[in-house]
């Protein structure tokens, strides 16, 4: 796929071909703890980009993504952002 078809894809399809990709590389091997490991690599690029969008504030931030602020910040720690 072009770097110009993947940049028009909507998420939802950015994540259905990833996850696609994800069961043909496993060659028919049964995957484990999907929900949580689909979250945690999401997650973590999501907050990347809010956080720099937002100019690293974490209160706009928090806002944005429709969370309490500690949340935000036990998430940023969670995964080392801070």
């Amino acid at each position: 796929m072009s770097t110009q078809a993947q940049n028009n894809q909507s998420i939802e399809e950015c994540v259905r071909a990833s996850l696609e990709s994800y069961f043909s590389d496993l060659g028919g091997e049964i995957p484990s703890n999907m929900y949580d490991m689909v979250l945690r690599l999401v997650e973590k690029p999501l907050l990347d980009v809010v956080m720099s969008q937002a100019d690293q504030n974490q209160s706009r931030a928090a806002q944005w993504l429709g969370l309490n602020r500690n949340t935000l910040r036990k998430k940023l720690l969670e995964h080392e952002m801070l």
